[in-house]
C-alpha cells in the first residue's frame, strides 16, 4: 500500500461540515464521490450541506460576529492566533500537501509552494492588520472629524479545485483578519485537504464559528449561502459563468461581492527577448499545476521573426515532458480534476481542428493511463484571434500560439479577449516592456518572469476576469466599512426650534 492508499484508508467518510468549531455530518442527504483523478477510483465522500444545514453555519458565523470574541479582540491578539495557524500549518505540510495530490492530482513538486503560499496567507494578513490605520480631519476650526474601518459581517467564500489550499486560505485570511466571521464552501470536487486545514485551524486555537465549513455543489450549498440573509458579503474564486450568477444573486440582496475568474491570458514573445529564458516560461506557464489554473499563459504570441523556430522547440520540449503518477517525483504533469473536465479539455483538440488551427503535439490521452483523468500536454497553432480554442478558456495542459507582426499588432491581438486577468511579455527592450505594460488590458503584467505573486500589490482581473482585487490595501477596503465620526472642538450656539 503505497502513502496516498494509506492517507485514503484514514479520511473520514463522509466529508462532515465543520460548524462552530466542531465536525457536523447531516443524518440525511446527497453522497457525493471523491476520486482520486490518477486512477478514478472513489476514495471517500462528503455529505452535502443542504439549505437547512448551510443556514445552521450561517447562524454560528452571524453569532461569532454579533456576540463573540473576534472581532472585539485586540489586533495584538488576533495576530497571535494567525500566526499559530501559520505554524500549525507548516507543522502539517506533508500530510496537507498529499491531501493536495489524492484529491486534485497536482503533482508533488507543485504542493511545496501551495502549502507555504496556504500558509503564507495567514501570515500576511496578520503583518497587514499591524499596519492599517485611521484618518483624521483637522481642517474645520470647530470640528475633529475621524474615520475608523469596522469588519463588514459574515463572508460566503467559495473556492475553486484547481489550488484548494492555496485559495480557500486566501479567501479565509482576507475575510477574518479584519474581525469578520466566515462559512467556506469549497468545491465538492475537493474537500479533503481543505477539510483537515480548517480542523487544524481550530487546533492552532481560532475560536468557534469565526471559520465554518460546508460541502456541496454550486447549485445546492452554494446558492443557499449566497441567499442566505445572515450573510453580509461575498468573496469567490472560480468560473467565470459561476462567478456571474454569484453576483447577479449577491446583488438582489444588495451584498458586495468580490470576483477572481477565469483568464485567457496573453503570453506575448518578442523578437528581442531572451528566447531560452522565454521558452521556460512558456512552457512552466501553461504545464504547471497540470494545466489548470486562471493566470497560464495560455495564448501564445509569438513574433513572425522566430516563430517557426521557437514554435519547434516548445513543441520539441512539450513531447518530452513526464506525465503520469502525481506522486512520482519525476512525474511533470498529472491528471487533470475530474472526468468531465478531462473530456472537455480533450474536446478542443476537435474544435481546434474544426476552426483550421493545427494540432502540433498532444491531443488525446497519453497511452497507458487511460485509466485515470490524463490529458497529454497539447499545443495548437491558431490561425488568427477569433478561433474558439483562442478565445475559451480551456482550462488544462492546452498551449494555443499565434503570430504577430510588430508592437501594435501584439498589443491587438493580446487584448482581443473577453478576458484580463494577467499578460506576460518576454523583451529586453525597455521601450516595448513600457509600451505592453500601457497597452494590454489586464490585472497583473509579468515581464521576463513566468507567474509571481507579490501580495501586497492589487490582483483581479479586468473585464470577464473579475471584479475587484486581492491585497493589501484592496482586501482591507472590501473586508471592512468606514466609520465617520465627527464631534465640536468646543460649546456650540445652537439655535433651537420653538424658542
Amino acid at each position: 500500500m503505497n502513502d496516498i492508499q494509506t492517507l485514503a484508508s484514514h479520511l473520514p467518510d463522509p466529508v462532515p461540515a465543520i460548524i462552530d468549531g466542531r465536525p457536523v455530518t447531516a443524518r440525511h442527504g446527497v453522497d457525493l464521490p471523491v476520486i482520486y483523478p490518477a486512477t478514478g477510483e472513489t476514495v471517500s465522500h462528503l455529505r452535502e450541506s443542504d439549505a437547512a444545514q448551510v443556514a445552521t453555519a450561517v447562524e454560528s458565523a452571524r453569532t461569532a460576529f454579533d456576540q463573540g470574541s473576534w472581532p472585539r479582540m485586540g489586533v495584538d491578539e488576533r495576530k497571535d492566533i494567525l500566526y499559530g495557524i501559520r505554524d500549525v500549518l507548516r507543522a502539517h505540510a506533508d500530510e496537507l500537501g498529499r491531501l493536495e495530490v489524492l484529491n486534485t492530482g497536482l503533482t508533488l513538486d507543485n504542493l511545496p509552494r501551495h502549502v507555504e503560499r496556504m500558509a503564507r496567507n495567514f501570515e500576511f494578513f496578520a503583518e497587514v492588520i499591524s499596519t492599517v490605520s485611521g484618518e483624521a480631519y483637522t481642517q474645520h476650526p470647530q470640528y475633529l472629524t475621524w474615520v475608523t474601518r469596522d469588519p463588514k459581517g459574515v463572508g460566503a467564500m467559495i473556492s475553486p479545485w484547481n489550488a484548494p489550499l492555496a485559495l480557500s486560505s486566501m479567501r479565509i485570511a482576507s475575510c477574518i483578519a479584519f474581525g469578520n466571521t466566515c462559512v467556506l464552501k469549497p468545491s465538492e470536487y475537493t474537500p479533503l485537504s481543505v477539510y483537515r486545514m480548517v480542523e487544524l485551524l481550530h487546533e492552532a486555537g481560532l475560536p468557534p464559528g469565526v471559520v465554518n465549513l460546508i460541502n456541496g455543489r454550486g447549485h445546492v450549498t452554494g446558492a443557499a449561502l449566497v441567499g442566505h440573509p445572515g450573510v453580509d458579503m461575498v468573496g469567490f474564486t472560480g468560473g467565470t459563468d459561476t462567478g456571474r450568477r454569484i453576483m447577479a444573486d449577491a446583488a438582489a440582496r444588495l451584498k458586495p461581492t468580490i470576483l477572481e475568474l477565469g483568464g485567457k491570458s496573453a503570453n506575448v514573445i518578442f523578437e528581442s527577448a531572451d528566447l531560452d529564458q522565454a521558452l521556460e516560461g512558456a512552457l512552466l506557464g501553461i504545464y504547471s499545476n497540470n494545466g489548470q489554473q486562471c493566470l497560464a499563459g495560455s495564448r501564445i504570441l509569438v513574433q513572425r521573426t522566430i516563430a517557426d523556430e521557437f514554435i519547434e522547440r516548445f513543441v520539441g520540449r512539450t513531447r518530452r515532458i513526464k506525465v503520469g503518477d502525481p506522486v512520482d517525483p519525476a512525474t511533470e504533469v498529472g491528471p487533470v480534476c475530474y472526468e468531465a473536465h478531462m473530456r472537455r479539455v480533450l474536446s478542443f483538440a476537435d474544435i481546434a481542428r474544426e476552426d483550421g488551427a493545427e494540432v502540433l503535439v498532444g491531443g488525446g490521452q497519453p497511452a497507458g493511463l487511460e485509466r485515470g483523468w490524463y490529458v497529454a500536454p497539447t499545443a495548437v497553432r491558431a490561425p488568427d484571434s477569433s478561433a474558439r480554442i483562442c478565445q475559451e478558456e480551456i482550462f488544462g495542459p492546452f498551449a494555443t500560439f499565434l503570430v504577430f507582426d510588430d508592437l501594435d499588432d501584439a498589443i491587438r491581438q493580446a487584448n482581443d479577449s473577453r478576458f484580463g486577468l494577467v499578460a506576460y511579455v518576454w523583451s529586453r527592450d525597455m521601450d516595448t516592456v513600457l509600451k505592453c505594460s500601457r497597452g494590454i488590458r489586464a490585472g497583473t503584467i509579468w515581464v521576463n518572469t513566468p507567474m509571481m505573486r507579490e501580495l501586497r500589490a492589487p490582483f483581479g482581473g479586468m473585464g470577464e476576469s473579475g471584479v475587484g482585487r486581492d491585497g493589501m490595501r484592496d482586501s482591507h477596503l472590501f473586508f471592512t466599512e468606514p466609520k465617520t465620526t465627527t464631534v465640536p472642538l468646543g460649546a456650540l450656539d445652537l439655535q433651537g426650534f420653538g424658542r
